[in-house]
Order: C-alpha cells, then structure tokens, then sequence
C-alpha cells in the first residue's frame, strides 16, 4: 500500500503487519489503513450544501412518486433487479439484465453468476423487510445480508455472515498483500468494535446530521472498514438505501444507485480513497450526491413511463373485453415483465390451459412478445423491458407509444 499517500491521513492511521501470503507462501511486511471512528458532520462548502440540497429534492420527487404506487412491491421487484445486476457488474459479477429479469422462469439452471445476482435480490429483500418492519440497521442485518449474498458461493466460507477473520487486500494486480492498492484494517476485535461502532453511528438520531450527508459518510466508512472477505461493495450500496428507509428520506426501497457509479467506476473508487487520504469531504459527497440525484430522478421517471404503460395495457385489454385473470396478469407485469405459462399457473391458481388461451390473447393484444426460451416457455411484456433497460437519460416519456403503435 502507497504509505506516502496514506501515512499522513487525519481520520485514520496506518498499523503495521506482517505474516505469510497465503496465496504464495511468502513473507511480507506492509502497513493497513485503521479508519477512524465517525464523528460530528464535517464542515462543508456551500457548492457542497447546494449539491445535497438538489439530491434531496430529488428522492423527495421520487419518495411522492412511489406513494402514487397502488402495488409499490412491484415496481421493487424489478427495480431491485435492476440494482442487483449493476451493483454485482461493479464487482465484475456480470450477469445480463435480461437473464436477471427473466431468472424465475428460466429453463436452464442458473450460471454462477447469475445465482450471486439473485442472492443479492433475496437479501435486500430480507433486509427491506427488516428495516420496515424494525426501523433501524443492526450488525445482526448486516451479516445476514453476506450470508445469502455469499450462500452457494465460492465466498460461503467459515466467515459467511461474520466479520472477517483474515486480512484482506484491495486492488492487487497479482494478489499478493504487498501489490495491493489499499489493505484495510486487520481483523480481530478492533474491526469488530469498528463495525459495532459504525451501526451505532447510524442509528444515532443527532439533529446536527443531515441524512445525505450521513449516508455519504456510511458508504466510506464501511468500504473503508471492508468487515467481509466479499460482497463489501454490494452490501455498502444496499446500506445507502437502508439509511434512507431508517432516516425517512424513503418510504419504499425503490432507489437503485449502482449503475450510476458503475458507469464511473474509476473516479468512485479515487473519490473514496481520497477521503482517507486527505481526510476532506466535500468532493466525495458532491460526487455522491449528484450520483444520488441522478438515480432518483431516473427511477421517477422509469415509475412514471412503468404506470403509463401498464394503464394502456388495461384499456387495451378492457376494449377487447378481458376479463379474470387477463387482467391480473397485466397488473403484474410491471413487476415481472418475463413470465412463462407454468409460473402464471401457479400464481394465479389456474390451469395450464386456461393460463395458455389468456396468454395467447395478450400476445394477439401486442402486450406480450414470444415464446422464447429454449422450450418457448416465457413471453416478454416489450414495453415494460423497454422502460427497464433504457440507458439513463433515454426511458421513454409516460407520453411516448407502446412499441407496436403507429404500425401500418
């Protein structure tokens, strides 16, 4: 590690350590870098303010859209895929978006990849539930999120769902300690109290915190701490929105932030390291709150296009006269625009055949594209892909044609 770069840090200090790689069986001698406890908010510039104050309007703008939402469980579902596909990307866990949104009615069995993908759906969806229910972020959470992030895994080792129990070294060309461009701080006590000391932290209710601000200083300090031998990115993205919830900034989970930061994955990772560096805030949390903003303005309009689009299926489907389960499965497909005839089935407790002839229909009605799959079992709702996948900055307006309109 750069002991130049990190030696004269004003809210850490770097600790010595030595041992054996394991990796090579060699010695080696090298520093880690020990955060900090969090303190007071730090003195910022107003350039600084004015950036938070526009990311809070944003996930204002974003948290009165999703209490529009009749079912806002369904707009979770896939924007959380969505989440989940980004934030894995960003630990190059790549899995396509449409395996991810089509994963519950695949034929094949899922690839490595793509079951660490829908790992990190089943935990933010248990940690979701937990903060709901609970308000608040405990240690017992955090490690159970690593423990169906990592399960079935080549992670799930003896320290799935515990803090760390062996050092760890970020950004080695060659996986070797002494390579690497940052080694966070050793494991043992210390790091246990560390990560102790950070959840009490964050549930501190102190009236001098502005939440944004404290969510910026969250997600440093716990890449920073590093607690789990992996998924530390991925659950230090989910804390963002966890905090969020706990703080009141949102009432439903429906913020996605990763593909934002992935799409800046170099300067993410300079900025944090330059907190610890320097110590100074103020261009991390502009750099964090813009990605804030930018994501919340772009699910409110992904909610907005989503709506939309589900309210033209219904009138479509009701002039041809649909009724029963026609109109159930349109309601859902926000939700899962990949569906396939045995998963309709069972949701909606009708025959194969039944489901067959509604699915048939809808196909007809141009609201679902197939079959395809490799037994053309699963169809697609075109519009609600679209409206999903659209890079940011080109989802279609809640005005735009369905994609089968304006057709000769």
């Amino acid at each position: 590690m750069d002991v130049k770069k990190f030696g004269n840090s004003p809210i850490g200090h770097l600790v010595p350590i030595s041992g054996t790689d394991g990796r090579f069986g060699t010695p080696y001698q090298d520093s880690a870098y020990v955060a900090h406890p969090l303190a007071a908010e730090p003195q910022l510039e107003p350039a600084t303010w004015r950036m938070v104050n526009s990311a809070n309007r944003a996930l204002a703008r974003l948290d009165q859209a999703s209490l529009t939402i009749l079912v806002p469980s369904l707009f979770r579902r896939s924007t959380l895929r969505r989440e989940a596909q980004s934030t894995s990307a960003l630990e190059g866990i790549f899995a396509p978006f449409e395996q991810v949104l089509a994963a519950e009615v695949a034929d094949n069995q899922l690839s490595k990849e793509l079951l660490e993908v829908m790992n990190y759906v089943e935990a933010a969806d248990a940690a979701f539930q937990f903060v709901g229910e609970r308000g608040a972020i405990t240690v017992g959470l955090v490690e159970s999120v690593h423990s169906i992030l990592v399960r079935g895994t080549d992670s799930e080792t003896r320290d799935a769902g515990r803090i760390r129990s062996t050092l760890v070294a970020i950004g080695s060309p060659t996986g070797a300690v002494t390579d690497a461009r940052f080694v966070p701080m050793p494991s043992g006590i210390e790091l246990n109290i560390a990560v102790q000391d950070l959840v009490r932290w964050i549930g501190s209710s102190s009236t001098d915190r502005e939440p944004l601000v404290a969510a910026a200083m969250t997600h440093y300090q716990f890449e920073t701490l590093h607690p789990f031998n992996d998924g530390n990115g991925r659950i230090g993205r989910l804390l963002i929105v966890l905090q969020f919830m706990v703080d009141g900034l949102l009432h439903e989970p429906l913020l996605s932030v990763s593909p934002w930061f992935e799409a800046r994955r170099t300067q993410y990772q300079d900025e944090l390291a330059a907190v610890s560096a320097t110590g100074k805030w103020d261009s991390w949390i502009q750099f964090f709150a813009a990605g804030i903003e930018s994501s919340a303005d772009d699910i409110a309009r992904r909610i907005d296009r989503l709506l939309s689009v589900q309210q033209r299926y219904v009138q479509i489907v009701q002039d041809a006269s649909g009724r029963g389960v026609i109109r159930d499965i349109v309601d859902v497909l926000i939700g899962d625009p990949f569906v396939s005839v045995p998963k309709l089935a069972k949701r909606f407790d009708r025959t194969s055949s039944a489901v067959t002839s509604v699915v048939t229909k809808l196909v007809e009605l141009n609201i679902l594209s197939g079959p395809f799959g490799t037994y053309n079992r699963q169809y697609m709702a075109r519009d609600v892909w679209i409206a999903l996948t659209a890079p940011v900055g080109a989802v279609p307006s809640a005005q735009a044609r369905l994609h089968f309109e304006g057709r000769e």
